[in-house]
């Protein structure tokens, strides 16, 4: 699995842009805001129609203009498949897959898997829940497609039901209609625990050892899944937070309020660990997905490092650029000081500048 070309139309601060890539080691360098990132960006979209920094469709448009392309080519088990993606300042995005345009954006997800890494992903540690929830919840959307449903489908609910909680204030007769949005809280939540749950232990298999690696053998690490309700019990804790929910106006118990914490030994690493061991945590979580994607669809995805180098020591930049090779990666910097240091194999460098590249070479080194 590889993307073999991209071309983006007014993204960002890009007006124009081609480019082809190799299937091993991409280095994107330049000066800070040039628009490395943002040729990221515009990858992650492709991927899972979302923004890795959480923003509309709209705020990728590049200013003064209505709408945006990106288009790319992507290689997987020998087949060729042509992405086109439309957005629009005023309407939901188009997305077509070679020619055919899909109906869903969620369609989509799960052509390319992607494992995505800039300093920002650092916080998943020491950062709160929303932020480990989300980690996981795109990991599992790329996966698993009936994750992918149960999540859209259990967001929806609680929207509607938090709605219908604001609006018993008034018209206390809804409360009869509650139930039906109970029956499906509990229906799609009951799935999305499972689901999370065997995610956690499925990386519990390999993280274990990536993170001793890191830390010299001095750590051990397990994840533990912390639900906010099991699944056997949502229906009962659903039923006894029924008044408060009434009187909060929200919907208090489910899976949108899980957690998981990192512990090394009896050490929870998201309160008592130092930075470090949060980067290294952090890190290792990372270079675990690239694992647990192709043990469950067969495939490696490709790695985006977003100046991650910058952040992490020359023992972590060691081990995490010795572990990559056989992957298609994309590495954004501000110098190649740190390959060359290191004598890292690079297949082809572009320099980025003012969101064109002014530069490319093939470098075999």
């Amino acid at each position: 699995m590889y993307i073999s070309s991209l071309e983006l139309a007014d993204f960002r601060n890009i007006v124009s842009l081609h480019m082809e890539f190799s299937q091993g080691t991409n280095i994107l360098y330049g000066e800070n805001a040039q628009g490395k990132t943002n040729i990221l960006e515009s990858l992650y979209m492709i991927s899972t129609t979302k923004s890795h920094r959480g923003v509309r469709d709209r705020d990728m448009i590049r200013f003064g203009m209505e709408e945006s392309h990106i288009r790319s080519l992507i290689m997987k088990g020998g087949i060729d498949y042509r992405v086109d993606m439309h957005l629009r300042k005023n309407k939901s995005k188009g997305i077509a897959i070679n020619g055919q345009r899909i109906r869903k954006a969620s369609e989509l997800i799960g052509l390319l898997h992607i494992v995505f890494f800039s300093p920002e992903d650092l916080g998943i540690v020491k950062n709160g829940p929303a932020e480990r929830r989300r980690f996981m919840d795109m990991e599992l959307c790329q996966l698993d497609a009936s994750y992918l449903h149960n999540l859209n489908q259990y967001n929806k609910t609680v929207e509607n039901r938090n709605r219908l909680l604001r609006d018993m204030y008034q018209f206390p007769d809804l409360q009869d209609t509650l139930s039906i949005w109970d029956d499906q809280l509990i229906n799609y939540g009951r799935q999305i625990i499972e689901s999370r749950r065997g995610f956690i232990s499925d990386l519990n298999e390999i993280v274990g050892d990536i993170h001793s690696k890191l830390s010299g053998n001095r750590e051990h690490l397990t994840i533990l899944y912390e639900p906010n309700t099991e699944a056997d019990e949502f229906e009962e804790k659903l039923r006894r937070s029924r008044e408060r929910d009434i009187h909060m106006k929200s919907t208090s118990v489910g899976p949108h309020r899980d957690d998981f914490s990192f512990m090394d030994r009896d050490t929870d690493l998201r309160r008592y660990g130092s930075q470090g061991q949060q980067r290294t945590c952090a890190l290792s979580l990372k270079l675990s997905e690239i694992d647990l994607v192709k043990k469950v669809i067969g495939h490696r995805p490709v790695l985006m490092m977003d100046d991650v180098l910058s952040e992490l020591d020359s023992g972590r930049q060691n081990y995490l650029l010795s572990t990559i090779g056989g992957i298609q990666t994309f590495i954004t910097c501000t110098g190649l000081d740190e390959f060359v240091n290191n004598r890292f194999k690079i297949d082809h460098v572009f320099r980025i500048e003012s969101g064109t590249c002014v530069e490319k070479s093939d470098i075999h080194n």
